[in-house]
């Protein structure tokens, strides 16, 4: 018999069939018990995003390969914040900081299992590094990545021996998948260590720093999350588009939900879709300088069109139902500023 399955989205929310098929496909596999759908649930590469998925047996794939990807929230202290002259100013987090970077000396030198490869680094898709304005005041700098490399390792070990099915040590797997986890931690302190230097600030310790990819052992099973943050009495940042607000809110998930809550708008469109609709739709320009009158930095024209606001789900509309379902109490919203995906190395055009 296939596990329980429950969606918690509004009937006014938009949730694609092919992303709830997915739930109840992964609700038939051998172990599973329970598959919690959060409201800006959508298809993922064999696997639903946005879902917790409670099982006996532990599934390496639910997880994903970008294990340990998170949002952490740094508070940062600047004066009279310009967002032209700040996005001009923001390092370049394609590339790994030199060894005498003074971040390094913030975050220290432990890195899990050695891995140099990437760290310090934004990485593509959705992952940003955005400078905004908390609504009860001050600016924080919000950081969204992941293990980079080093988790796509790890699920490829796997897979080539056992393609999508179980960990055939669960111990050995969650060792390295705990690595991963700090690694991507330590990779989003870096980042924000490396940007407040930039912008001639004094790094801080986040405020709130929640995982997404992830599985623990927790009430007599594996709890796989795949786009969904810990909200069992945690605050979680609930990520936006790069022309909304983002939401801090404080979860108080219970079993039924997975204990986890959203951990963005969630797309409402391939990134095919959207590179052919927002070039229909847009200009460059208009996707660099949002209706906020925020800055994103991105030299990459594709994933400009790919990531534009209108490819995702309304935040307010994932905000509300994560509301009225009891699962978060918003605390406070976040409005950008400068957000950066990639760096910009050429002339605009």
């Amino acid at each position: 018999m296939s596990a329980s399955v429950r969606v918690f989205a509004s009937s006014s929310s938009w949730i694609e069939s092919d992303a709830v098929d997915q739930c109840h496909r992964v609700a038939a596999l051998d172990g599973m018990l329970h598959v919690a759908g959060m409201p800006d649930l959508h298809p993922g590469k064999g696997a639903p995003i946005g879902a917790a998925m409670h099982s006996t047996v532990l599934y390496p794939f639910l997880v994903g390969s970008d294990i340990g990807c998170g949002i952490a929230v740094f508070p940062i202290a600047l004066k009279r914040p310009v967002p032209e002259k700040l996005a001009a100013r923001f390092p370049d987090l394609d590339r790994s900081p030199a060894d005498d970077d003074p971040a390094w000396d913030f975050v220290g030198r432990d890195v899990p299992l050695g891995h140099l490869e990437g760290i310090g680094t934004v990485g593509r898709g959705n992952h940003f590094v955005e400078l905004a304005r908390l609504s009860t005041g001050g600016l924080v700098l919000i950081v969204h990545s992941g293990s980079r490399g080093l988790g796509e390792s790890i699920l490829r070990d796997h897979t080539s021996q056992h393609g999508a099915g179980p960990a055939a040590s669960p111990a050995d797997y969650l060792k390295a998948h705990d690595e991963a986890v700090r690694w991507g931690s330590l990779n989003r302190r870096l980042m924000a260590a490396r940007v407040a230097y930039a912008l001639g600030a004094t790094p801080a310790d986040p405020i709130v720093d929640e995982c997404h990819n992830s599985v623990e052992w927790r009430d007599g099973g594996y709890l796989h999350r795949k786009g969904a943050a810990n909200g069992d009495g945690r605050d979680v940042l609930v990520a936006g588009t790069r022309g909304t607000r983002s939401y801090l809110v404080r979860g108080h998930a219970g079993p039924e939900a997975g204990w986890s809550v959203a951990h963005g708008a969630g797309r409402k469109m391939s990134r095919s879709d959207a590179l052919r609709r927002g070039k229909a739709k847009h200009t460059v320009e208009e996707l660099r300088r949002t209706p906020l009158g925020s800055l994103v930095v991105c030299g990459d024209r594709q994933l400009l069109f790919e990531e534009a606001p209108t490819a995702y789900k309304k935040i307010e509309q994932v905000i509300d139902d994560l509301t009225s379902f009891g699962l978060a109490t918003p605390i406070a919203e976040t409005v950008p500023l400068v957000t950066y995906k990639t760096a910009d190395r050429g002339p605009r055009r």
